[in-house]
């Protein structure tokens, strides 16, 4: 027995919800592209094949991102935030179309590119770039410093042959690297050097959009605050869009303007900065800000302490993805799906609870 006594039926109720999310997905797509977004993602779905019949029909799948959707206006950074395994990285990933998404929209500059094949996005790419979490394993070990850098700037005729080299100097200055490392290898330098490589690399080919996949959670936190500043002075310098993913909420208040909370592949709260820490929605967000640790030992946290494991995304739970764990769920957050709902101005969140 339900609240209200009311009976759900999860067969007829999942039923409801799929059809009315084919209603939303279906008029969102009709709606025109926002001309102030320099990218603007809807409904995007990334589902990885995990059984198949004789036939190739996928018979069960892993639900790495579902219904994810969000806008960024030029020279804003979007922090998304969640525990390990969330999607978060997929979605970045699935954005640059290095994952090719299951479904949903994906739109850069005014076009939609989630269909674009290899050879459309050849273009795209010099605009779409990415800063990978582990920068030893990100880089090339025989190539030098210089031939890393190069080769982007080359392939994509940055600038004439010629000036190639001077270019490329320019580029490691602007990241905090001296000259004479041109020559050297990858296996030379610190943690902290080789992902001030990784950013000259990303920034060779005049990006507009940077996805940062965690680039600092590998990194001593003194080499954090530097390489956190460094992407700050670029971002105002060349007017750069990020996409700034990590699970460490203190940077992600420092960097961000906007902010994503993830679930288990689904976007449970999203707003400004301001809207998401001083008046956050979801159980989940608040969680996740209990747990932040503040400096005065003295002060003693109100800490949320959530009960039991992740699910797995190869079989989420029905409903709420987060009631498992959820210390105020209710029976409706059992059944029923929550609908992602805009509850201020640019604040959405996916919450039963909201609606009371």
């Amino acid at each position: 027995m339900a609240d209200n006594n009311i009976i759900y039926d999860d067969a007829a109720e999942a039923a409801k919800f799929q059809e009315k999310r084919k209603e939303i997905i279906e008029q969102d797509s009709k709606k025109p592209f926002d001309p102030e977004a320099i990218l603007e993602v809807r409904h995007l779905r990334k589902c990885f094949p995990l059984k198949k019949t004789i036939t190739g029909k996928v018979t069960q799948e892993l639900i790495a991102v579902d219904d994810v959707s969000f806008k960024l206006k030029p020279g804003e950074t979007l922090g998304i935030v969640g525990e390990s395994g969330c999607g978060k990285t997929t979605m970045g990933r699935a954005v640059l179309k290095l994952h090719q998404p299951t479904s949903g929209q994906i739109i850069f500059e005014g076009n939609d590119i989630t269909n674009y094949n290899s050879a459309k996005m050849r273009d795209i790419r010099k605009k779409m770039q990415i800063i990978f979490q582990d920068p030893y394993s990100s880089l090339p070990p025989r190539s030098t410093v210089g031939g890393i850098l190069s080769e982007p700037v080359l392939v994509h005729n940055i600038v004439p042959k010629a000036e190639v080299k001077d270019y490329v100097l320019d580029l490691m200055e602007k990241c905090g690297l001296r000259d004479y490392y041109y020559e050297r290898y990858p296996h030379e330098f610190s943690g902290g050097q080789r992902q001030r490589i990784c950013i000259a690399r990303a920034l060779s080919v005049n990006p507009s959009l940077v996805v940062c996949d965690e680039p600092v959670s590998a990194l001593d936190v003194s080499i954090q605050a530097q390489i956190i500043n460094l992407l700050k002075k670029l971002q105002q310098d060349l007017n750069l869009t990020y996409v700034f993913i990590s699970h460490d909420l203190s940077v992600v208040k420092f960097i961000s303007d906007k902010i994503g909370v993830m679930y288990l592949g689904s976007m449970m709260e999203f707003g400004t900065k301001k809207d998401i820490f001083e008046n956050p929605l979801h159980p989940y967000t608040k969680a996740l800000f209990s747990a932040i640790p503040y400096p005065d030992p003295d002060v003693k946290m109100n800490r949320i302490v959530l009960n039991g494991d992740i699910p797995s995304p190869a079989n989420p739970p029905k409903g709420c993805r987060f009631h498992t764990r959820c210390p105020y769920a209710k029976e409706i957050c059992k059944h029923i799906t929550p609908e992602y709902k805009e509850y201020g101005e640019g604040h959405f969140a996916a919450c039963h609870l909201l609606d009371e």
